[in-house]
């Protein structure tokens, strides 16, 4: 699960967006997801309220990605609403 945050017009602070990532790589997720935000607008360049601009936020484990169907190296766009369903706590 990675977190990018992103400059949305009208907003005054980037926003974190979530991207469940199928790659083992946590570089290789990362990038997947950079990719995958810059569709909706630019990434933040430092850090936000204490947070990188793109950062892990949990490995998904292999009995989630299985229930939620998550190939590999897919990309999967969660929102900006803490993924309750991928990730607990």
């Amino acid at each position: 699960m990675i977190g990018v945050m992103v400059e949305l017009p009208g907003e005054a602070i980037p926003l974190r967006h979530f991207y469940a990532v199928g790659q083992l790589d946590r570089a290789q997720a990362e990038w997947a997801a950079i990719d995958q935000a810059m569709v909706i607008g630019p990434i933040a360049t430092s850090p936000v309220a204490g947070l990188e601009p793109v950062h892990m936020v949990a490995q998904l484990s292999a009995h989630t990605i299985r229930m939620q169907a998550l190939r590999i190296g897919e990309v999967r766009a969660l929102g900006r609403n803490w993924p309750h369903r991928w990730i607990s706590a």
